[in-house]
């Protein structure tokens, strides 16, 4: 069992366990050594990015340290969003990729994040591995000396190669001249990126969230706080807001009429244009089981179909590889394009999203009444005794007897946290007052159940 690696890497408090940089140094010497014998006629080569955290500074340096004196070189890109880390590796042919962020948490936490090779998050079990090593005999009695020792590298061009990648993701018949947008950076790592991406495209640009100083990320904006992009959409009469979260790898969007557009009804708009212009691989998207009942009857209305995954951009795509499919996401804004990004990529997806508004010559507004979203409730129940769900007697029964009166339009989801002493309740249906009921009837059972 994992111990320091959750479903999106390790986080935590900056410079409290497990965020120190002894196990970062720790943790750059174990993927080093996981990584450094690929037979290739060089020397291994990991990269390191992070976002705009204080912190990140010491992370860094603990990390690079750690993976020298495995014998391993390190390349450093900066402050870069996640996704661009995860094309970098693949593009710079490095062994392996590293962020140091703490995405949309606060400025003080912090995280680690892998990639290996291909661009690909690293799966559980290589994660189990990482920590096996960490304080293995093995690492101490294979480090090198002397000229084998490895060397640290500053990488300046690598904003510039994501750029353009990005830039190339965007159908080349197309534009965005003319278009006012409004784009919230979140004081993260797609600061300086994103508005390039976006003004060299033709854009009319108005740029918040473009001004980190290492403590005011996700403060009050970007894609947690869409209340800023909702009101600056409508003050300047703009045609998009797009909202990006510190690390870069979600976006929220905001309609012309200052309306939120979640991930839910991105993916519904993508899934349905891909359809129709048949590039949705066995016409199916994959999603979680957080998303909306509203989004899985929209796809099907569309002639498609909708898979759930457990909640984790990872977890979707790993199951988009293991079935071949090409488009899945969260309704967080994870949104995973595989034919482009191995990876949730905010900047790609507002792209996907703005030449469907552009070849269809549609506002957004109109768009997203592709799908109707169903009242949901969720209720957060912390409990001292985090028992399996299995274990909290008459649960299954009680949840399968509140479905029926649900019927099929209408689910009940009860979850453990990952990172929490949480159980997650989850109720959505038709009638507001009714879902309430039963998530409160559902939450009542294991307070009960699961108290001293």
């Amino acid at each position: 069992m994992r111990k320091l690696f959750g479903t999106d890497g390790i986080r935590g408090v900056a410079n409290v366990y497990p965020m120190t940089t002894e196990i970062a140094m720790k943790i750059g010497r174990a993927v080093a050594y996981m990584f450094r014998d690929k037979g290739r006629h060089r020397r291994p080569r990991i990269l390191i990015g992070k976002d705009t955290r204080l912190s990140c500074y010491m992370l860094e340096n603990a990390l690079a340290a750690g993976i020298c004196s495995m014998g391993v070189d390190v390349l450093l890109v900066g402050p870069m969003p996640t996704p661009a880390i995860a094309f970098l590796t693949t593009n710079m042919r490095a062994d392996a990729g590293v962020v140091i962020s703490a995405s949309h948490n606060p400025f003080e936490d912090n995280g680690i994040k892998l990639f290996a090779g291909d661009g690909f998050k690293l799966p559980d079990d290589l994660e189990e591995q990482i920590e096996e090593l960490m304080d293995s005999k093995v690492l101490i009695d294979s480090q090198p000396t002397g000229q084998d020792v490895g060397k640290a590298f500053r990488i300046d061009d690598a904003p510039g190669r994501y750029i353009v990648f990005l830039k190339n993701a965007f159908p080349k018949e197309l534009s965005l001249d003319g278009l006012k947008i409004v784009l919230d950076c979140a004081n993260g790592a797609t600061y300086k990126v994103a508005p390039a991406v976006f003004e060299e495209l033709g854009a009319d640009l108005i740029s918040l969230g473009t001004d980190p100083n290492g403590t005011n990320i996700n403060e009050k904006c970007g894609a947690l706080y869409p209340e800023l992009v909702q009101e600056a959409v409508k003050r300047h009469g703009a045609q998009i807001g797009i909202a990006f979260d510190g690390d870069g790898d979600r976006v929220i969007v905001v309609d012309e009429r200052g309306s939120l557009v979640d991930g839910d009804h991105i993916m519904a708009i993508c899934a349905k244009d891909m359809i129709e212009r048949g590039q949705l691989k066995s016409n199916t998207l994959v999603a979680t089981v957080m998303s909306n009942i509203g989004l899985e009857l929209a796809i099907s209305k569309n002639g498609g179909r909708l898979i759930r995954t457990k909640v984790g951009d990872r977890y979707v795509v790993e199951t988009m590889r293991r079935g071949g499919y090409n488009f899945g996401g969260e309704q967080s804004g994870h949104l995973i394009f595989l034919d482009h990004m191995t990876t949730g990529d905010g900047i790609l997806a507002a792209l996907q999203l703005l030449a469907i508004m552009q070849r269809k010559e549609r506002p957004l507004s109109e768009l997203a009444l592709i799908m109707d979203s169903f009242p949901q409730v969720l209720y957060n129940v912390r409990v001292k005794d985090k028992r399996p769900l299995d274990e909290i007697t008459g649960l299954r029964e009680l949840k399968s007897r509140l479905e029926k009166d649900l019927k099929s339009r209408g689910r009940i989801l009860v979850r453990p946290s990952g990172t929490e002493p949480v159980i997650r309740v989850m109720v959505e249906g038709e009638e507001q007052d009714q879902i309430q009921n039963i998530a409160m009837a559902v939450v009542d059972y294991i307070e009960l159940a699961c108290s001293p």
